[in-house]
């Protein structure tokens, strides 16, 4: 969340339609360069639940996937095991899919493991490794509709192909492009909207 001036509908990015909930995300979140490790494990996570979905359905299940996975705490879900796993299969406020809930609880142990690898010194910390695909700033992109933004770059290729490598899943290239926009690792707001030069002044 960030303190902005009133976005005008007649300017804002054209995907986000009227939806309150969808509209709110535009507007509060959606480019907003976040640094948080632990955020941006959450939001790896809820991409990767996105993936066939429409993000409309991820926002309106977010605070019960949040309530589910113990606020996304990665220690806690680092130790989930089969009991959890058919506790989560059975909640009708997530997405009831057995691979992405494995896919939570294996990058909660591979997110432990890089933090502990940065501890002791000995490589970047999660934030500081996938913000080093964009050079450790936000690519200001200067896109006058939204349409124009592609859908998976050279660097959520490369991003992706290094999470893969580490064991993380559900995170091809088109699901890591959409991450990035979202985390702010690229500003793809189109210029006609008010959120565009906000975030570039962040």
């Amino acid at each position: 969340m960030t303190e902005s001036s009133p976005v005008p509908a007649e300017g804002r990015c054209g995907w986000c339609g009227t939806d309150p909930l969808y509209v709110a995300y535009h507007d509060e979140e959606w480019g907003v360069p976040e640094y948080d490790a632990r955020a941006l494990w959450e939001k790896l996570v809820l991409d990767g639940f996105q993936a066939g979905l429409a993000w409309i359905t991820i926002l309106r299940k977010r605070e019960g996937l949040r309530d589910a996975f113990d606020g996304f705490d990665p220690v806690k879900v680092a130790a989930y095991g089969e009991a959890d796993i058919e506790r989560l299969l059975g909640d009708a406020r997530i997405i009831r899919s057995r691979a992405k809930i494995n896919a939570a609880i294996n990058g909660a142990r591979l997110w432990l493991e890089i933090q502990e690898t940065a501890r002791r010194g000995e490589g970047p910390d999660f934030s500081e490794w996938l913000w080093s695909f964009v050079g450790g700033a936000p690519i200001q992109n200067q896109w006058t509709e939204f349409r124009h933004a592609p859908t998976q770059t050279p660097e959520s290729e490369a991003m992706a192909r290094a999470l893969k490598k580490r064991g993380f899943n559900f995170c091809g290239p088109v699901i890591v492009y959409a991450f990035m926009q979202a985390v702010g690792m690229v500003n793809d707001h189109q210029t006609t909207c008010a959120r565009h030069r906000q975030v570039q002044a962040l």
